[in-house]
């Protein structure tokens, strides 16, 4: 057995990517894409037919070239999200816009309209996570969005303060990001750290005990991994999102893999319901969470607004 046969035993494993051959490779639960990842997808050739249908619709949905570009990505991400669901047997996570990220009504007028394109598109709607930043405006559209019944994916999640405001929320699944975690510490103190003192597996560690110990049904779905050793170390977390670079190294790989997290662990803190300030507060005091929550932020939108130029430019 390779490791990632092993790890397909405790853990339900997610494919972080756009690319249809990979995810029928690995053959994971579920997907998850992004921006950027439905940025480099629309990129190569072999996906040129979904581009060119998302054109299409923009074309006839559209009364500007700006109106005709926002509808077809859209529609691409829906085009993307619905191959995807014809491999993987569970859920996909569509991402809303980042530029929304701090608009509450803006982010659940669009996944109401993701998930409109989908029930178009004769897609089971129960099997899309609508993806939403977790700034506290995208933790209280989540909160709206799950009370009607449509269940979310909290990305860019850093800070113990996002993760607490999104269980309380009752969002579906979680999304704490343990590679940029690492990288800012890197950065930050010039260490290196081995996958037991890594930040990033620290911090998603004291995510699960926290949700475990306190009943909370939220899914944690570790994401953005910098190497295996990180992804081992989480072996038992409830999911974990891998690109298909990393899933073919524990693939590769014949060594033993032992579970690292089970539910029964107990947790060093005590349960905490946020309000806004006490939210916004601790994030604030959380230099690591502030910084690369923003920059996660940014970072989406420049591939979106690379994606709408690409797109522009076949009008």
């Amino acid at each position: 057995m390779n490791k990632l046969q092993a790890l397909k035993q405790m853990t339900t494993v997610v494919a972080d990517t756009g690319e249809f051959d990979a995810i029928r490779r690995f053959a994971p639960q579920d997907a998850t894409t992004n921006p950027s990842l439905i940025l480099n997808a629309s990129r190569l050739p072999q996906y040129e037919d979904l581009v060119s249908d998302a054109i299409a619709y923009g074309q006839r949905i559209g009364s500007t070239l700006e109106s005709r570009v926002e509808a077809a990505i859209d529609k691409l991400s829906v085009n993307f999200g619905q191959r995807i669901v014809d491999v993987v047997p569970g859920y996909v996570s569509t991402e809303a816009d980042a530029q929304l990220s701090f608009d509450t009504r803006g982010t659940i007028e669009k996944a109401h309209r993701l998930l409109e394109l989908y029930d178009l598109a004769g897609v089971d709607t129960s099997r899309i996570l609508i993806k939403i930043a977790s700034t506290w405006e995208g933790i209280e559209a989540a909160r709206q969005l799950e009370q009607q019944g449509i269940k979310c994916n909290l990305t860019l999640l850093f800070g113990f303060c996002q993760a607490q405001a999104c269980a309380d929320a009752g969002v579906y699944l979680i999304s704490p990001f343990v590679g940029r975690i690492l990288d800012w510490y890197k950065a930050s103190t010039g260490q290196e750290y081995t996958a037991e003192t890594d930040p990033g597996v620290l911090s998603v560690k004291r995510i699960y005990r926290y949700y475990k110990a306190h009943g909370y049904q939220t899914i944690v779905m570790g994401a953005s991994f910098r190497n295996t050793g990180e992804i081992e170390a989480l072996a038992g977390c409830d999911r974990l999102t891998i690109s298909p670079a990393l899933l073919e190294k524990l693939e590769a790989d014949a060594g033993e893999l032992p579970q690292q997290l089970s539910a029964d662990m107990p947790s060093d803190d005590s349960r905490e319901v946020l309000q806004q300030p006490g939210f916004r507060w601790a994030l604030n005091e959380d230099a690591m969470a502030t910084e690369k929550l923003s920059e996660g932020i940014r970072k989406f939108h420049a591939d979106y607004l690379s994606l709408k130029q690409l797109l522009a430019e076949k009008f």
